[in-house]
Protein backbone atom coordinates (compact mmCIF):
# COMPACT_ATOMS: atom_id res chain seq x y z
CA UNK A 1 0.00 0.00 0.00
CA UNK A 2 0.69 3.58 -0.26
CA UNK A 3 3.07 4.89 2.26
CA UNK A 4 3.34 8.33 3.71
CA UNK A 5 5.21 10.94 2.59
CA UNK A 6 8.43 11.27 4.90
CA UNK A 7 7.63 14.63 6.08
CA UNK A 8 4.47 13.92 7.59
CA UNK A 9 6.03 11.32 9.80
CA UNK A 10 7.34 13.59 11.88
CA UNK A 11 6.17 15.32 14.75
CA UNK A 12 6.97 19.20 14.06
CA UNK A 13 5.65 20.56 17.17
CA UNK A 14 6.06 24.30 16.10
CA UNK A 15 2.59 25.14 16.53
CA UNK A 16 -0.38 24.28 17.13
CA UNK A 17 -2.46 24.91 14.07
CA UNK A 18 0.76 22.62 11.91
CA UNK A 19 0.10 19.63 14.48
CA UNK A 20 -3.67 20.14 13.67
CA UNK A 21 -3.18 19.92 10.10
CA UNK A 22 -0.76 17.30 10.27
CA UNK A 23 -2.87 15.79 12.78
CA UNK A 24 -5.93 16.01 10.08
CA UNK A 25 -3.64 14.96 7.53
CA UNK A 26 -2.66 11.55 9.25
CA UNK A 27 -6.46 10.63 9.72
CA UNK A 28 -7.43 11.02 6.33
CA UNK A 29 -4.79 9.20 5.23
CA UNK A 30 -5.72 6.17 7.71
CA UNK A 31 -9.42 6.21 6.19
CA UNK A 32 -9.12 7.01 2.72
CA UNK A 33 -5.78 5.62 1.40
CA UNK A 34 -7.19 1.69 1.24
CA UNK A 35 -9.93 2.96 -0.90
CA UNK A 36 -7.95 5.48 -2.88
CA UNK A 37 -5.88 2.28 -3.61
CA UNK A 38 -8.77 0.21 -4.19
CA UNK A 39 -9.95 3.30 -7.41
CA UNK A 40 -6.30 3.59 -8.16
CA UNK A 41 -5.34 -0.03 -9.26
CA UNK A 42 -8.91 -0.81 -10.17
CA UNK A 43 -8.53 2.53 -12.93
CA UNK A 44 -4.90 1.39 -13.92
CA UNK A 45 -4.91 -2.73 -13.63
CA UNK A 46 -1.38 -2.20 -12.53
CA UNK A 47 -0.76 -2.79 -8.36
CA UNK A 48 2.44 -1.07 -8.89
CA UNK A 49 1.61 2.12 -10.76
CA UNK A 50 -1.52 2.50 -8.26
CA UNK A 51 0.41 2.26 -5.31
CA UNK A 52 3.00 5.20 -6.25
CA UNK A 53 0.14 7.64 -7.71
CA UNK A 54 -1.58 6.94 -4.55
CA UNK A 55 1.90 7.63 -2.44
CA UNK A 56 2.04 10.55 -5.01
CA UNK A 57 -1.21 11.88 -4.12
CA UNK A 58 -0.43 11.92 -0.66
CA UNK A 59 2.98 13.66 -1.15
CA UNK A 60 1.00 16.39 -3.25
CA UNK A 61 -1.34 17.04 -0.41
CA UNK A 62 0.89 17.38 1.86
CA UNK A 63 3.23 19.67 -0.21
CA UNK A 64 0.06 21.82 -0.57
CA UNK A 65 -0.67 21.86 2.78
CA UNK A 66 3.14 22.60 4.18
CA UNK A 67 2.52 25.66 1.65
CA UNK A 68 0.77 27.30 3.68
CA UNK A 69 -2.34 26.05 2.03
CA UNK A 70 -6.05 24.39 4.00
CA UNK A 71 -7.91 21.45 2.75
CA UNK A 72 -11.55 22.10 3.73
CA UNK A 73 -13.02 18.27 2.99
CA UNK A 74 -10.45 15.67 2.71
CA UNK A 75 -12.38 13.30 0.90
CA UNK A 76 -12.67 15.29 -2.29
CA UNK A 77 -9.70 16.89 -2.61
CA UNK A 78 -7.80 13.03 -2.40
CA UNK A 79 -9.85 12.26 -4.79
CA UNK A 80 -9.64 15.16 -7.05
CA UNK A 81 -5.63 15.11 -7.29
CA UNK A 82 -5.57 11.27 -7.61
CA UNK A 83 -7.62 11.36 -10.78
CA UNK A 84 -5.74 13.97 -12.20
CA UNK A 85 -2.69 11.70 -11.66
CA UNK A 86 -4.54 9.59 -13.21
CA UNK A 87 -5.84 11.33 -16.08
CA UNK A 88 -1.90 12.43 -16.98
CA UNK A 89 -1.33 8.51 -16.74
CA UNK A 90 -4.15 7.77 -19.48
CA UNK A 91 -2.19 10.58 -21.60
CA UNK A 92 1.07 8.95 -21.32
CA UNK A 93 -0.55 5.66 -22.54
CA UNK A 94 -2.34 7.96 -25.14
CA UNK A 95 -5.72 6.47 -23.92
CA UNK A 96 -9.07 8.46 -24.96
CA UNK A 97 -10.28 11.91 -24.15
CA UNK A 98 -13.50 13.59 -22.97
CA UNK A 99 -13.26 15.96 -25.05
CA UNK A 100 -13.05 13.55 -28.26
CA UNK A 101 -16.19 11.21 -26.68
CA UNK A 102 -18.51 14.52 -26.04
CA UNK A 103 -17.90 15.91 -29.32
CA UNK A 104 -19.34 12.53 -31.13
CA UNK A 105 -23.11 13.83 -29.81
CA UNK A 106 -24.66 16.68 -28.00
CA UNK A 107 -25.05 16.32 -24.09
CA UNK A 108 -28.70 17.73 -24.07
CA UNK A 109 -30.22 14.32 -23.20
CA UNK A 110 -31.27 15.09 -19.92
CA UNK A 111 -30.26 15.00 -16.07
CA UNK A 112 -31.41 11.74 -15.34
CA UNK A 113 -32.32 11.99 -11.87
CA UNK A 114 -32.77 8.02 -11.61
CA UNK A 115 -28.97 7.89 -11.34
CA UNK A 116 -28.32 10.28 -8.62
CA UNK A 117 -29.64 7.77 -5.76
CA UNK A 118 -28.72 4.22 -4.57
CA UNK A 119 -25.46 2.51 -5.72
CA UNK A 120 -24.31 -0.85 -6.93
CA UNK A 121 -27.64 -1.66 -7.13
CA UNK A 122 -28.63 -0.11 -9.43
CA UNK A 123 -26.02 -1.57 -11.75
CA UNK A 124 -27.36 -4.74 -10.55
CA UNK A 125 -30.64 -4.12 -10.96
CA UNK A 126 -30.15 -2.75 -14.86
CA UNK A 127 -27.22 -5.58 -15.89
CA UNK A 128 -25.94 -8.51 -15.17
CA UNK A 129 -23.45 -7.55 -12.72
CA UNK A 130 -20.37 -10.02 -12.77
CA UNK A 131 -20.57 -9.57 -16.86
CA UNK A 132 -20.25 -5.77 -16.47
CA UNK A 133 -17.40 -6.11 -14.15
CA UNK A 134 -15.03 -7.81 -16.71
CA UNK A 135 -16.79 -5.66 -19.63
CA UNK A 136 -16.28 -2.24 -17.87
CA UNK A 137 -12.14 -2.45 -18.82
CA UNK A 138 -13.53 -2.83 -22.55
CA UNK A 139 -15.30 0.95 -21.99
CA UNK A 140 -13.43 3.97 -23.24
CA UNK A 141 -11.07 5.49 -20.57
CA UNK A 142 -13.94 8.01 -19.82
CA UNK A 143 -17.18 5.88 -19.38
CA UNK A 144 -14.73 3.89 -17.19
CA UNK A 145 -13.60 6.55 -15.02
CA UNK A 146 -17.03 7.53 -14.37
CA UNK A 147 -18.98 4.55 -13.65
CA UNK A 148 -15.82 3.47 -11.00
CA UNK A 149 -16.78 6.47 -9.73
CA UNK A 150 -20.44 6.28 -9.53
CA UNK A 151 -20.74 1.95 -8.36
CA UNK A 152 -17.47 1.76 -7.21
CA UNK A 153 -16.51 4.56 -4.83
CA UNK A 154 -20.22 5.41 -4.69
CA UNK A 155 -19.63 9.10 -5.35
CA UNK A 156 -23.10 10.67 -6.63
CA UNK A 157 -23.24 12.92 -9.75
CA UNK A 158 -22.58 16.28 -7.97
CA UNK A 159 -19.20 14.76 -6.74
CA UNK A 160 -18.13 13.17 -9.75
CA UNK A 161 -18.90 16.37 -11.37
CA UNK A 162 -16.52 18.27 -9.14
CA UNK A 163 -14.16 15.70 -10.14
CA UNK A 164 -13.87 15.74 -13.77
CA UNK A 165 -14.32 19.55 -13.82
CA UNK A 166 -17.47 18.75 -15.90
CA UNK A 167 -21.49 19.53 -15.44
CA UNK A 168 -24.00 17.03 -13.19
CA UNK A 169 -26.02 16.70 -16.45
CA UNK A 170 -22.97 16.08 -18.60
CA UNK A 171 -21.77 13.46 -15.50
CA UNK A 172 -25.45 12.05 -15.70
CA UNK A 173 -25.43 11.89 -20.04
CA UNK A 174 -21.91 9.81 -19.71
CA UNK A 175 -23.56 7.30 -17.05
CA UNK A 176 -26.33 6.71 -19.16
CA UNK A 177 -24.04 6.26 -22.29
CA UNK A 178 -21.76 3.85 -20.41
CA UNK A 179 -24.66 1.70 -18.92
CA UNK A 180 -26.35 1.39 -22.29
CA UNK A 181 -23.01 0.49 -24.18
CA UNK A 182 -22.06 -2.14 -21.27
CA UNK A 183 -25.90 -3.42 -21.57
CA UNK A 184 -25.68 -3.72 -25.60
CA UNK A 185 -21.84 -5.23 -25.14
CA UNK A 186 -23.47 -7.99 -22.67
CA UNK A 187 -26.39 -8.71 -25.18
CA UNK A 188 -24.08 -9.04 -28.26
CA UNK A 189 -21.60 -11.22 -25.84
CA UNK A 190 -25.25 -13.72 -24.89
CA UNK A 191 -25.99 -13.66 -28.79
CA UNK A 192 -22.77 -14.99 -30.07
CA UNK A 193 -22.63 -17.13 -27.37
CA UNK A 194 -25.49 -18.60 -28.44
CA UNK A 195 -24.74 -18.21 -32.14
CA UNK A 196 -21.85 -20.76 -31.11
CA UNK A 197 -23.62 -23.34 -29.06
CA UNK A 198 -26.02 -23.72 -31.58
CA UNK A 199 -22.76 -23.89 -34.83
CA UNK A 200 -21.60 -26.86 -32.02
CA UNK A 201 -24.74 -28.61 -32.23
CA UNK A 202 -25.32 -28.42 -35.79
Amino acid sequence: MAKLPKEAKRKTGSTSAVASHEERFLKAFDEYSDALFRHAIYRLSDRERAIEIVHDTFTKVWSYLRGGHEVDSYKPFLYKVLNNLIIDEYRRRKEYSLDALLGEEGTDEGSFPELYEGGIEELTFMLDAQKASLLIGELPVVYREVLTFRFIDGLGPKEISELIEESENVVSVLIHRALKLLKDMIIKGEDDAETKRHTQII
